[in-house]
């Protein structure tokens, strides 16, 4: 435990890891100071885990808007203090008007950047639809009360912090490029840390989803304004796409993994599938007794990661559309039988890795955070506009931006899209149809009991990301702060490659699997891992990812 301690502390040297704190009544974590703030003051006022994830939600549409979002979309995994869980689907959809070669040239070939990049690139938004249905569900204070503290951020500003301000000075003439009047996020080319950020037309469309909730969105001014956006460029969200998008509440995925049960997002992510296929993957070796990051431990994570990204991109998509072979692919004895093959001496190649045979047959710029109230109700919620600051195109008079989702399509299948993830036929475009994710809301049980909520942004790899955090807890007995703040790898099965953070693996580890076979690339930190973990004395610690201005306060 002291040697894991180390390596994280050179790792993240800002932060004191000894300081654990412990919180009583409820915690709420999320990548934004101002956004926790909103939330733990919903729950002192009395609302329960949900009442403060809309609050939160809308909040981070202000003070986050690189993905935090009115005009995008996310999921949602609940488990109340009784046991009883559920999961929200608030993804977009493809546009009425969408087909499956929209973003191809006349030679067949994806257009580079279309499908990322303006109105031609944006999902039909699930988030304020999705908001109203979780309040309607289990909501308890008054929706009024909800969404008035992201009204106030909006209207009366707030200070961003300094990563904010590198963001949107280096965004500037991005947002200039896709946006033809100046708004708030173009009303200055160079920001710093302190400035403040007003944004009056958002505030004047959340107020209108304050005053007739879904209505102020998918209809009237705002919905009009949304479609006139789609007319100043390409793009072909209509009236109809807005009146009749619904979010979906859909049965979670659940599996086990060392007497912990792991419950999490199903279709249209991939994510919950291919966490606990990983887990299933992996149960039967002692990675415990090797070791963090050690190089047997990294090379079983590596290898079930290869075969459960090569079914992901076969056999996953919309389960309203396709036929998803989802108890197949959650059978653990299928997954063992993925990692026959491998050998401890050498790598196994990717291109020898194809989807399992059936039988009958997300820039990184997410955002997640979780809440646990003072009766144990618990929710982790991933929301995201997909690239940073979505499609850059602010909807002009109503101050948000629209998401591009269209890109977690198979654009074209067999391409790979901005996370270079390959997908099939299975996740190819469709009028009405959600994108695939990864987004990975998740809840761990251990005895019956609440034992964590967890969950990341970071498009291919929140998986990856989400699955090493729990691990890290469960398997090398760390704390939430050390588990999400720890040096994470990655391995998508395509490309063929272990992608790792500054110090993530040890040089003599490194140079070990190199010798196997396996190719390995240093790259910048990534994800913002959320987590909430409840001690023995039935008290919550909580982690915040040092990478970002990540938050969690409790009470």
């Amino acid at each position: 435990m002291k040697k894991i301690s180390l390596i994280i502390v050179s790792f993240f040297a800002i932060i004191n890891l000894n300081a654990q704190e412990s919180y009583k009544n409820g915690v709420v974590v999320t990548a934004h100071p101002e956004a926790s703030k909103v939330g733990v003051e919903i729950l002192k006022k009395g609302g329960n885990a949900i009442d403060a994830s809309i609050a939160v939600q809308f909040a981070l549409a202000v003070v986050y808007p690189n993905a935090g979002n009115i005009g995008g979309g996310g999921f949602l995994v609940y488990r109340d203090a009784k046991g009883k869980t559920d999961a929200l689907d608030y993804r977009e959809k493809a546009p009425l008007k969408a087909f499956e070669d929209m973003y191809w040239d006349k030679d067949g070939n994806a257009i580079k950047d279309l499908s990322l990049y303006g109105q031609f690139s944006a999902g039909v938004p699930g988030t304020v639809d999705g908001m109203v249905k979780a309040h309607e569900k289990y909501g308890k204070l008054n929706w009024k009360e909800l969404v008035q503290p992201a009204i106030n951020l909006a209207r009366k500003g707030f200070k961003i912090t300094k990563q904010q301000a590198s963001e949107l000075t280096n965004k500037h003439n991005d947002f200039v490029k896709y946006n033809s009047k100046m708004n708030a996020l173009t009303s200055k080319a160079s920001w710093k840390e302190g400035d403040l950020l007003v944004q009056k037309d958002l505030a004047n469309t959340l107020k209108l989803i304050q005053q007739k909730g879904r209505a102020g969105f998918y209809e009237g001014k705002t919905a009009d304004l949304i479609v006139k956006e789609m007319k100043r460029g390409n793009g072909i969200i209509s009236h109809e796409d807005l009146k009749s998008y619904q979010s979906v509440w859909r049965t979670p995925v659940s599996g086990n993994y060392k007497g912990f049960k792991v419950i999490s997002m199903p279709p249209p992510s991939s994510g919950g599938i291919a966490l606990v296929s990983l887990f299933q993957s992996i149960e039967d070796y002692p990675i415990n007794k090797w070791g963090f990051q050690a190089d047997s431990t990294i090379q079983v994570m590596v290898e079930a990661e290869r075969r459960v990204y090569a079914d992901r991109a076969e056999h996953l998509g919309d389960p309203d559309f396709i036929n998803v072979p989802q108890k197949q692919l959650l059978d653990k004895s299928y997954n063992v039988n993925r990692m026959k093959g491998f050998s401890f001496d050498k790598a196994t190649l990717s291109s020898a890795i194809k989807a399992g045979e059936i039988i009958g047959k997300e820039s990184m710029e997410t955002t997640h955070y979780v809440i646990v109230d003072k009766d144990g109700n618990a929710s982790s919620v991933t929301t995201t506009l997909n690239n940073s600051y979505g499609s850059l195109v602010v909807v002009e008079g109503a101050g948000f931006l629209l998401n591009d989702e269209m890109d977690d399509f198979s654009v074209k299948p067999g391409t790979p899209n901005l996370y270079g993830l390959v997908g099939g036929k299975a996740n190819a475009i469709e009028p009405s149809k959600r994108m695939l994710s990864s987004m990975t809301p998740s809840i761990l049980e251990k005895d019956g009991k609440l034992f964590m909520v967890v969950g990341t942004p970071g498009g291919s790899t929140i998986i990856t990301s989400v699955f090493q955090a729990i691990l890290n807890v469960v398997d090398f007995g760390m704390t939430m702060q050390e588990a999400v703040a720890a040096p994470r790898f990655h391995h998508q099965w395509l490309p063929d490659r272990i992608d790792y953070e500054p110090n993530a693996i040890s040089e003599n580890v490194r140079e070990s699997l190199k010798q196997k076979g396996y190719t390995l690339k240093e790259r910048k930190t990534y994800g913002r891992v959320e987590g909430i973990l409840v001690n023995a004395d039935g008290t919550y610690q909580a982690g915040a990812d040092p990478r970002g201005d990540d938050k969690a306060i409790g009470y």
